[in-house]
């Protein structure tokens, strides 16, 4: 063989070489639909007045201590609810516990934490990431997060680049109806089956009996994070005028708003809790 012909065919290797990894490095960056160096998770939660978000937090917060988590960026929204009445399930521990510093309070601190928010929503559209909202709860908070976006950056296509995540008719139903249009309008907007049902096309995380999550959360962060949300929603399900969420009456779990995260990373397929908990609570 020429030496020609020699130099051609190892350029060609090097070539091939080169897009192989640059597509083994995109596929180590992709979990799901969210691209782990670029984009933001805006985990948000109502608390108002269903138990089901305490839950999701000490839920939520497994997720991300998962391995294959941990270079996610997020920020978790306390008070993100809408036009519902009834009393706020008071939760600040939990959340620093869950989340440390990457947690706003909307229902105490409104403007400071829309101002928190939208900033790193910015600081994300600008370097090229694209923003996911996991609405465990309503688009009162959201609504307003993208109006500060298209004032102050007009030339962001939110449409394309905001994703927002909602599973419940009742979410819906409890926003503010100009809020819940101008979200629809000026977001992608992914509404997906109902994670309070099974079989449905997402996993189906609310039981009237709970699951010995004990079997697989090792961690002992993670031990104290369900420890305090469990006795924080028996502490408050159906009390003074909450609603009484029949599953934690009986003594069961729901954590049926993180069917929402799991659609977005990819694990929809799961069943149910159990199934939760032996994919992310496993070591």
């Amino acid at each position: 063989m020429s030496p020609c012909k020699l130099i051609f065919l190892s350029s060609i290797l090097v070539i091939l070489t080169s897009l192989v990894q640059a597509k083994e490095v995109q596929h180590k960056a992709q979990l799901g639909q969210f691209n782990i160096e670029k984009d933001l998770l805006l985990a948000q939660f109502d608390s108002k007045t269903d138990v089901d978000d305490i839950h999701s937090i000490a839920a939520t917060a497994t997720m991300l201590a998962d391995k294959r988590f941990q270079k996610v960026n997020y920020i978790a929204v306390a008070g993100a609810y809408g036009d519902q009445d009834g009393l706020y399930v008071p939760a600040p521990k939990l959340f620093e516990l869950s989340f440390k510093q990457r947690w706003v309070n909307a229902h105490t601190q409104y403007e400071q934490a829309l101002k928190v928010v939208s900033g790193e929503v910015a600081a994300t559209l600008k370097n090229s990431g694209n923003i996911w909202i996991a609405e465990a709860g309503q688009s009162n908070f959201t609504a307003d997060v993208i109006r500060t976006i298209k004032q102050h950056h007009p030339s962001v296509d939110t449409k394309t680049r905001i994703h927002v995540v909602q599973h419940s008719d009742w979410n819906e139903d409890s926003a503010n109806p100009v809020d819940l249009a101008y979200t629809q309008a000026n977001s992608a907007y992914h509404k997906i089956p109902d994670g309070n049902a099974k079989n449905n096309g997402t996993p189906g995380f609310k039981s009237d009996h709970m699951p010995d999550w004990r079997k697989y959360v090792s961690d002992p962060q993670l031990v104290n994070i369900w420890e305090l949300a469990l006795n924080i929603a028996d502490k408050y399900n159906g009390v003074e005028g909450r609603y009484n969420n029949p599953a934690v009456a009986k003594g069961g779990i729901d954590f049926s708003d993180v069917s929402e995260i799991c659609w977005i990373f990819g694990f929809a397929m799961l069943e149910d809790d159990n199934a939760f908990f032996k994919e992310f609570a496993q070591e």
